[in-house]
């Protein structure tokens, strides 16, 4: 079983979805020759992925009936695709539907793509349709929006406003999940998110201006694999086994999945992200009427009437289970996946409900009167990143965040639909106003779990720290635990940050809670109660597995507690600099002594406020306010002490050292001040 969880135009709009749009007015089905019209002047060019199993075929072959009614049944579908395939794909079929809004001249041509099984990262089911939207202008004939759906609708779709209407849509089918990538510019065969060397990009989707770590990247799903990022496969298992295994599928074995080389068994057990091929172009499908193409398959055209009939598309559930960190042991969250019946779907008859880039509906509204405005309603955001070891920083003990190479997955466990990260950015919409647990995951890395609070009114919520997720391989990770059980006070929040990297995570602390971190740093760990007094606590993980902050307090005694560690570790640091006589950071002999009676200087000027900061903490226990003050206000002093002796000793400091002590200077402030201000001891 899977085991992992969970930028353009009008970026004013930006974070807004369509749930609670305006209304927009009423459409009619287009029949007959007219319909075929449509569909045959904007029949798409399909380009699948070479390692692609299921295409785009008729279901009708896979009827049954069944309690008086007519279905297809997941099994017979897949079972007998495979089997019908062969050499070649067993009956390429596009079929389409055709609406017009009253009163108005735009109309929409649909275009539904039906394939017998969905193999993903994030999820499989038996059964998968996708669509593809060309919203037409009947008074000019040309092609207002092109809207390609992206695995649910809690993803951003890809959309393009004012495509050339000289040109036939192009999509770039993703493998295994058959989400739709728009191919709009020269670059037919690949996707391109954003303009490049004058050439326009495959969407016209808008940024979120307002999140900084993602204001660069539109938010449409893209192509992943097709952008440089892996995507890692999971098996399908069916009651434990792999579905291939299954009695009722004869004809299927593990060939007829996606290839060995892009799947990944166990998602738990690696060990850091896997190394997976990228996207190469297989199969190119066009329509069998077209004139201008040259293509490897023909599909034919059908108009979706002639499946209506059909009332279901059945199959057993197939579940996931998405680890998400706790305290003790991980737990997991469920998650299950289901397709839709097309013309049973609010988008069949009310194509605009589709639109998912505000932007973009607008821009129709204000062309027609039938499309209603946009409306805003919230999204999740977050840039995912990986926490590795800075070079910069001493060995073991600082961090920097890097692009993750893999795309990874979010899961909402309000919501049982799990969604994949695109360029590294995970976009969760129409999520309801409230608090939510958020869990982040993927293969190879350990879980990412934090709770949002999504206000109402619309816009987006930046989860993370400013919209910054990191995620540390596991093998790296060691998972850091807090239980404000043990504390003295009603603690609200749990922060963690590293001497290079900053702050790593912060969010709101109900119940004992942990985050995973990676063994290569050098943390402060930072509590907050609910009368906003503050606790830290230096921790520095190394080869444990598992580190606890006992006694999470807040308040003075706890912060000049941790004052004291800081100086005292980087103390050590420096005086193990100052009896190395080969260090290579040394000038000549000739200025040997004065370079080593400033790192003495440096070492002992941190001692003094290691002494300050013990003594604050000491009677800060005890009670005694009047001398807890004046040793901080002892530690302050000795601290810009300390800033001037590294000024002198900075030479004769290994760099990477020297700026691990400034870093820690600078917390140090910070936190003295914290200590100064604290009503609580």
């Amino acid at each position: 079983m899977l085991a992992g969880v969970a930028s353009g135009a009008a970026a004013s709009l930006a974070g807004c979805a369509l749930l609670d749009r305006d209304a927009d007015g009423e459409s009619s089905t287009v029949d007959g020759e007219r319909a075929l019209a449509f569909a045959e002047r904007f029949a798409p060019t399909l380009y699948f992925d070479e390692h692609e199993q299921w295409f785009p075929t008729d279901p009708r072959p896979y009827e049954r009936e069944r309690d008086g009614e007519t279905v297809v049944d997941g099994f017979d579908a897949l079972d007998g695709y495979v089997e019908r395939s062969g050499d070649e794909p067993a009956d390429p079929t596009a079929f389409y539907h055709v609406v017009e809004y009253e009163s108005s001249p735009l109309a929409v041509v649909q275009f539904w793509f039906y394939s017998a099984f969905d193999q993903f990262t994030t999820n499989f089911h038996w059964h998968d349709w996708e669509l593809l939207q060309v919203f037409v202008d009947t008074d000019t004939d040309e092609p207002q929006l092109y809207v390609a759906s992206s695995h649910s609708r809690k993803v951003p779709n890809n959309e393009f406003l004012d495509p050339d209407g000289s040109r036939r849509p192009r999509i770039l089918t993703e493998l295994g999940s058959h989400s739709s990538g728009l191919s709009v510019n020269e670059e037919a065969e690949h996707f391109q998110r954003l303009p490049l060397d004058g050439s326009v990009a495959d969407i016209t989707n808008s940024v979120v201006d307002s999140v900084e770590a993602i204001a660069d990247i539109p938010l449409a799903y893209g192509l992943p694999r097709d952008e440089g990022l892996t995507l890692p496969y999971a098996v399908p298992e069916l009651d434990g086994e792999p579905v291939y295994e299954h009695d009722d599928l004869p004809s299927v074995d593990a060939d007829d999945l996606v290839a060995d080389a892009l799947t990944v068994r166990d998602f738990d057990a690696l060990q850091s992200p896997p190394d997976l091929p990228e996207r190469e172009t297989g199969y190119r499908f066009d329509y069998e009427g077209a004139t201008d193409a040259d293509p490897d398959v023909t599909y034919d055209l059908a108009p979706t009437a002639e499946l209506e009939h059909v009332a279901d598309f059945t199959g057993p559930q197939l579940s996931f289970e998405f680890a998400v960190p706790e305290f003790a042991e991980d737990a997991f969250a469920s998650h299950i996946t289901t397709t839709a019946v097309p013309w049973q779907s609010t988008r069949y008859d009310e194509p605009a409900s589709d639109i998912s880039e505000p932007a973009h509906r607008q821009a129709l509204a204000d062309r027609y009167d039938a499309i209603g405005d946009a409306s805003p309603v919230n999204q999740v955001v977050a840039a995912v990143t990986n926490a590795v070891a800075d070079d910069d920083a001493p060995e073991d003990e600082g961090l920097t965040t890097v692009s993750s190479g893999v795309e990874l997955f979010a899961l909402l466990q309000s919501d049982p639909e799990a969604v994949p990260t695109f360029n590294g950015v995970a976009v969760v919409q129409d999520v309801p106003a409230g608090e939510h647990s958020l869990t982040v995951n993927g293969a190879g890395v350990a879980p990412h779990g934090e709770t949002v609070t999504v206000e109402d009114g619309g816009g987006p919520t930046a989860a993370g720290v400013d919209g910054e997720i990191p995620v540390v391989a596991r093998e790296h990770a060691v998972k850091l635990e807090v239980d404000p059980s043990e504390a003295d006070s009603d603690l609200t929040d749990l922060a963690v940050e590293d001497d290079f990297a900053g702050r790593l995570y912060d969010a709101p602390l109900s119940g004992p809670d942990a985050v995973y971190v990676h063994r290569g740093g050098a943390f402060t760990t930072e509590v907050r109660d609910s009368d906003d007094e503050v606790g830290a606590f230096r921790v520095n993980p190394g080869d444990e597995e598992r580190v606890r902050v006992e006694e999470p307090r807040t308040g003075k005694a706890p912060l000049a507690s941790y004052l004291a560690d800081v100086a005292e570790e980087t103390r050590a640091e420096v005086a193990a600099v100052e009896g190395d006589g080969d260090s290579d950071d040394r000038d000549d002999d000739q200025n040997g002594g004065g370079r080593s009676n400033a790192v003495e200087g440096l070492a002992n000027a941190l001692g003094a406020v290691a002494d300050a900061a013990r003594k604050a903490a000491e009677n800060a226990e005890a009670g005694d306010r009047g001398n807890a003050e004046q040793n901080l206000d002892a530690v302050a002093t000795r601290l810009e002490n300390v800033s001037r002796r590294l000024s002198e000793a900075r030479g004769s400091l290994p760099d990477a050292l020297a700026r691990a002590t400034d870093n820690r200077l600078e917390q140090a402030r910070r936190r003295t001040e914290q200590a100064q201000n604290a009503e609580k001891l």
